[in-house]
């Protein structure tokens, strides 16, 4: 075989590889479905604390950036109440920070060597969605990302629970499987239903929790985390920046 058919060879291999994204873009959403999963005794879900009070009917949310990535931080007891499963022996919380991404990127490693950068861009990848205790105001806990936050329906809880339970894979008795501890904050690392591929990125994922949340979005100008933020800031979704972060920081606890 000449050197040349030997380059040709390799320039298909490339080009195959990426257009496997391409083929796959018609499901640039995570295509949860809609089959409900079954729901967990109310006694057997941990929650931060018992309120036999009226509740609110509204729930406060935050959105999560940096200058690529996206995420929400979202009431504990409101997920638990609205059905979402979580793993055993989770810790108490006030909130927790969620996001989703590729998972060697969420690992300790990171992405350290230059397959796992072929791989990222260029091929559909298992995935994982990250879920952190917060036990603090947000503000305090997240200073190095910019933080945006909005009133939401406690009615929408359910259709958030459900598209959660459903970008998981569970193990025989229901619970979200735990692949890894988190990145930071003593939280955990589930094994998604879904890969990660570009353009299929953390950003869409964030844009289908806030059209669970009700709010509107349009994934395919969703794929960059300025994208998301343009849409997320407009009506109906109206999130306000409350916090511009601080760059330089690092994540103060949990």
């Amino acid at each position: 075989m000449s050197q040349m058919t030997a380059r040709i060879r390799v320039l298909r291999i490339f080009a195959a590889a990426a257009c496997l994204p391409l083929l796959a873009s018609c499901s640039l959403r995570l295509p949860v479905g809609s089959a409900p999963l079954s729901r967990l005794p109310v006694s057997s879900a941990p929650t931060s604390q018992r309120n036999e009070e009226p509740r609110a009917p509204h729930v406060m949310v935050w959105l999560l950036a940096d200058d690529h990535h996206t995420g929400v931080v979202l009431p504990y007891d409101w997920l638990i109440e609205s059905g979402f499963i979580p793993p055993a022996e989770f810790p108490s919380a006030r909130y927790v920070a969620m996001s989703w991404g590729n998972r060697d990127a969420y690992s300790s490693e990171g992405l350290d060597n230059p397959w796992k950068w072929f791989r990222v861009l260029f091929t559909p990848t298992p995935s994982v969605m990250e879920m952190i205790p917060i036990r603090w105001e947000v503000t305090e806990v997240l200073p190095g990302q910019r933080i945006w936050r909005r009133l939401t329906p406690r009615e929408h809880g359910p259709q958030v629970a459900a598209f959660l339970n459903r970008c998981l894979e569970h193990d025989a008795q229901g619970r979200p499987i735990v692949v890894a501890l988190s990145s930071w904050g003593g939280g955990v690392q589930f094994q998604s239903s879904h890969s990660y591929f570009i353009p299929r990125v953390c950003n869409v994922w964030t844009a289908q929790v806030i059209e669970a949340m009700g709010g509107e979005i349009r994934p395919w100008r969703a794929v960059t985390a300025k994208g998301l933020i343009r849409q997320a800031e407009r009506p109906p979704n109206d999130f306000e920046q409350i916090w511009a972060g601080r760059k330089a920081a690092e994540p103060a606890g949990d």
